[in-house]
């Protein structure tokens, strides 16, 4: 399921608002104590997080399939995606790779695409109680333009504005939109941030 990019912040009535996470789509697969990562063309990378993995290993559930973004944080806890490809740590790393999950398309073996998101929410949220590798992904406030100036005042790379009534589908849909800040981070380089536009002044996992 993939949301449609929109131009412009926007207030729907009863939609819920999600931090945009510059990460790594992938698809978390957990079916007794083997645990698949697989990224959304399909190529297998359980074994480049193994953290996650053990994480995934724990959870009190199986038959489980969760959709997110594999993703790492810098000090002032905003994903940066350019980090996940080096070797090193950049200086101002603040966490491991992280799974941040926003969707659940099955739990304890039971399909739950056709039910609604709110539904797959809680499950989410009953499934990764006090895990701390695999997290939902954080929550923006109720109204669609407050949200987006949480985005510019925390340096988030944009939001992620969903109908709750929504049923897990594939491929793109009108009933998820995004909306990213315009040149977010272009020319950035390395592990300078000479590209970023705002000053992320957001704090917590929360």
């Amino acid at each position: 399921m993939q949301p449609t990019l929109v131009s412009r912040p926007f207030h729907r009535e009863g939609w819920i608002y999600e931090e945009k996470v510059d990460g790594w789509r992938m698809v978390a697969h957990k079916v007794a104590g083997t645990v698949k990562l697989v990224s959304r063309n399909g190529l297998d990378h359980t074994r480049r997080f193994p953290g996650i993995v053990a994480a995934l290993r724990k959870l009190d559930a199986s038959g489980l399939i969760l959709d997110g973004e594999v993703a790492v944080y810098d000090a002032l806890l905003v994903s940066r995606f350019e980090w996940l490809r080096h070797a090193a740590s950049p200086p101002d790393l603040s966490t491991p790779p992280l799974f941040l999950v926003f969707d659940c398309l099955q739990a304890r073996g039971k399909d739950l695409r056709s039910q609604p998101l709110y539904v797959r929410r809680n499950v989410i949220e009953d499934v990764l109680d006090e895990q701390d590798m695999v997290l939902p992904v954080r929550r923006l406030a109720d109204d669609g333009l407050k949200a987006w100036q949480q985005v510019l005042e925390r340096g988030y790379e944009g939001l992620v504005a969903k109908d709750p009534a929504s049923p897990y589908v594939g491929g793109r849909t009108l009933k998820w939109l995004k909306v990213k800040q315009p040149h977010y981070r272009e020319g950035e380089r390395g592990w300078g941030a000479a590209g970023r536009i705002v000053v992320p002044q957001g704090r917590g996992l929360v």
